[in-house]
């Protein structure tokens, strides 16, 4: 919603709003009419509306009676008279199209609720006025705080300070019904001011905080909606779009509001189709059932029983085959086409939405990539060396080779010496334990005592199979 004169190139300020913060077209504002009788020359004895629109923060605009006659411009910082107090805003229009405003709006001129313009804001006035706006982020913070330690189950999402310093108002959204009744006298406390409390909806906290879509664009309902109508989904429905409640839902965590602009156009288009969820035709080659329909192409995609491919016809054709079809007559088969084969393609292979939204998608390709790197990691020569400086790889020294053919051991077997032969034992005498007698008899050796986790050998008496030849 900028005007054409606003730009960056001569600074951080845009131009068209000469370093002051307020455009002096009145294009960047929310919601604001353009006055095509600024440039008409009025007749002399014309007397002009003396009721000013003055807009506020957060777009809040109001109507105030200029009693003084001052001469006023749009973006002019006033001071005008509150309910209690007084507190500073901007001229937004003026002139004649201000009474078309009070008709919109059903606002009596000559009632109570327009107070007056008191003077234009003074240079002191607009340091004072800057100062209470630079203390709402901390008392914010500070009040959110209070309103946890209540345990209060509600989000408080703005505030505004009166320029007079003697008001406060917050602005919150709950589910339910909140008693903040010991937070107010909290606040009271704290910041010795007025307090008071407004519960807004969720649409509405959205166009005060303001942002961008997922168009890329700013909010519609910071810029120009004013009425937050009902949004279904079947609204969604109606136009073939995917039931994802992450793409549906709008900054405001409901559905958007732009699912309604296109909506009539949609149901408008869908009284040419045939009823119903799933079409049959009844053909020569058997019973078709619709499986996808395009409203924009005016198309709608066919597969017979038991058959996976999809057909595409135009609306006029499927129109025509139902028409047989009431007849009692069957209409041709149908031809499959290139385009019904892609989209048939197209619906198989499409990935799930939820899918693309995975938290650890990012951290899988990167632990991908991590272990390829490692693997490559090995397989790449030493960077101190170049490849013509690589030492030769150690050859094994060949084994000689006998006149036959028959390649020698490198190393000689040794010889085994031979066991010596057991001596035989008369019988009927033993040899005593602990006497001395050859280490090569086994059979003489004595008896060690048993560890505790040794396995017990064999008891069994050994048959005598006499003396080894």
């Amino acid at each position: 919603m900028g005007c054409s004169s606003c730009g960056t190139s001569g600074g951080c300020a845009p131009k068209g709003c000469k370093s002051n913060g307020n455009c002096s077209s009145g294009g960047c504002n929310k919601l604001n009419v353009y006055d095509w009788l600024s440039d008409m020359e009025l007749p002399s004895s014309y007397k002009p509306f003396n009721i000013i629109e003055v807009r506020f923060k957060g777009s809040r605009k109001e109507f105030y009676r200029n009693e003084d006659n001052f001469e006023l411009f749009t973006g002019d910082p006033v001071v005008v008279q509150r309910e209690m107090g007084s507190d500073i805003g901007f001229v937004s229009l003026k002139g004649e199209l201000v009474r078309l405003q009070l008709k919109k709006y059903n606002v009596d001129p000559d009632g109570p609720q327009v107070f007056k313009i008191l003077r234009k804001a003074s240079e002191r006035d607009s340091e004072r006025y800057d100062e209470l706006k630079a203390k709402e982020v901390p008392h914010l913070e500070r009040a959110r705080t209070l309103a946890m330690s209540l345990g209060l189950k509600m989000k408080l999402s703005d505030i505004e300070i009166q320029a007079d310093g003697k008001k406060v108002v917050f602005f919150y959204t709950a589910e339910e019904r909140v008693d903040f009744r010991e937070l107010i006298k909290a606040f009271a406390e704290e910041f010795r001011m007025r307090i008071e409390m407004k519960q807004i909806g969720y649409r509405q906290e959205a166009a005060r905080l303001g942002g961008i879509g997922s168009c890329g664009r700013e909010l519609c309902c910071s810029t120009w909606l004013t009425d937050f109508k009902v949004v279904n989904m079947s609204a969604a429905r109606y136009q073939n779009l995917s039931i994802n409640m992450l793409k549906l839902s709008g900054q405001c965590g409901r559905l958007k509001c732009c699912l309604n602009y296109e909506l009539d156009t949609y149901l408008e288009a869908l009284e040419e189709f045939p009823s119903g969820d799933r079409v049959r035709l009844d053909t020569e080659s058997g019973h078709a059932y619709s499986q996808k329909v395009d409203i924009l192409k005016r198309q709608m995609w066919f597969a017979y029983e038991g058959d996976s491919n999809w057909i595409a016809l135009g609306l006029d054709r499927v129109n025509e085959i139902i028409a047989l079809n009431k007849e009692g007559k069957k209409g041709p088969r149908l031809q499959e086409t290139a385009e019904g084969s892609r989209a048939m393609q197209k619906a198989l292979d499409a990935e799930d939405i939820i899918s693309d939204n995975s938290l650890t998608r990012m951290v899988e390709k990167e632990s991908k990539e991590g272990n390829r790197r490692r693997k490559n990691k090995g397989n790449k020569p030493r960077r101190d060396r170049k490849e013509g400086d690589r030492p030769e790889a150690r050859r094994q020294p060949k084994k000689e080779e006998r006149p036959n053919g028959e390649k020698s051991d490198p190393k000689p077997r040794q010889e085994r010496k031979p066991r010596p032969e057991r001596k035989e034992r008369p019988e009927g005498k033993s040899r005593p334990v602990g006497s001395d007698g050859p280490k090569g008899d086994a059979g003489d050796r004595p008896k060690k005592a048993r560890s505790g986790n040794r396995k017990p050998r064999n008891n069994k008496p050994k048959t005598d199979e006499g003396p080894k030849e």
